[in-house]
């Protein structure tokens, strides 16, 4: 029987938790962050979690 290798774009990009759930960061915090809002930069740093069928997706891709 093959197996599924791991996708490694997706691997760098999301984490699947303990719980099972996939975890992202946002994206737009590596350059041009001098026209953003200090609060926009601050909510861009926290991570969050992928849901419904794209969380299936990249677990099945990350797994």
């Amino acid at each position: 029987m093959g197996k599924i290798k791991t996708h490694k774009a997706s691997a760098k990009r999301f984490t699947v938790t303990a719980n099972g759930k996939v975890k992202m960061f946002h994206s737009s915090h590596r350059h041009n962050t001098g026209n953003k809002s200090a609060k926009q930069l601050r909510h861009l740093r926290s991570d969050a979690m992928v849901q419904g069928k794209m969380a299936s997706n990249i677990k099945a891709m990350v797994k």
